[in-house]
């Protein structure tokens, strides 16, 4: 029995050799249970690759570099996503601005917004294209987000917006008003 005067984190129950017990593999030659070995090697199991000292580090085929987690190409399409989803915002409230300053049919103008929006989503297209062939061909990255895709989109999609408000009347003439102060 463990001594009773020790605190209980530090009682440790001594067995007797042999007794490892029932379902417990016997250990190493040298191997106590229950008693560290500090400083002692391990013998490996796998034969190491040398190590090249070239300055890149560890040798990796160039499979294995390039490998990425399945459907990593599609999550990488959410970061960055409130650039575009912030530009939208902009132009569709700048496109209500100028569909209700028409006081007319509504359909001319959905069409427009619609159009509009297809031709965002082609941008953002185009400027992943562009960053694959740039950034992963030419330069040799690896592409971590949409970010540049998503701010190139907010953009133009503001600059959409402004457009929308450039053609109503009410928003020039106070602009001007402004400006004129």
């Amino acid at each position: 029995m463990a001594d009773q005067t020790q605190p209980w984190a530090e009682r440790t129950v001594e067995m007797p050799p042999g007794a490892e017990g029932p379902g417990m593999p016997p250990g190493p030659e040298g191997f106590r249970r229950g008693v560290a070995q500090v400083g002692v090697p391990r013998p490996r199991t796998e034969p190491e690759a040398p190590h090249e000292p070239t300055g890149t580090g560890w040798p990796v085929a160039e499979q294995e570099r390039q490998q990425l987690p399945p459907g990593y190409h599609w999550r990488q399409l959410r970061i960055g996503r409130h650039w575009s989803m912030l530009g939208g915002l902009f132009a569709f409230v700048c496109w209500g601005i100028w569909a209700i300053s028409a006081r007319g049919d509504l359909t001319s103008p959905v069409v427009t917004f619609v159009l509009t929006l297809f031709v965002a989503v082609g941008l953002f297209g185009l400027a992943r294209l562009v960053g694959r062939v740039v950034w992963e061909r030419q330069l040799g990255r690896v592409r971590r987000s949409a970010r540049g895709a998503h701010l190139v989109t907010g953009l133009f999609l503001a600059g959409v917006g402004v457009a929308y408000l450039r053609q109503t009347e009410w928003v020039v003439d106070l602009w001007n008003w402004v400006a004129g102060l």
